[in-house]
């Protein structure tokens, strides 16, 4: 089961993240999603539990971590909302009136 994990400290590892869900089965993979402009956590993370990843969910959901209050459910799907590349409009022809 692929479980989001939100409202996690900054400071949280990914070690961190899988320790926490290692009692409710094994943790196949945690990763906290970190920003590419700063390298710093963004607050929240995946982790992917083989088990019974529904328990996980029930006893983590609201409960305290580093003193913050954590958001545990299963994990969407990420929609697919991205246009198709084609790199931009503009003149396409513009070696037509080139003298070579």
């Amino acid at each position: 089961m692929n479980i989001y994990v939100g409202n996690l400290p900054y400071n949280t590892s990914d070690q961190d993240l899988s320790d926490l869900f290692a009692s409710y089965g094994e943790v196949k993979s945690a990763k906290v999603i970190m920003d590419r402009e700063t390298g710093r956590s963004r607050g929240f993370g995946f982790v992917e539990v083989i088990g019974n990843g529904q328990e996980a969910v029930d006893a983590l959901n609201g409960s305290d971590f580093e003193g913050r209050n954590l958001v545990v459910n299963e994990a969407r799907e990420k929609p697919n909302n991205r246009r198709p590349s084609g790199g931009g409009g503009g003149n396409r022809n513009f070696n037509r009136d080139r003298r070579f």
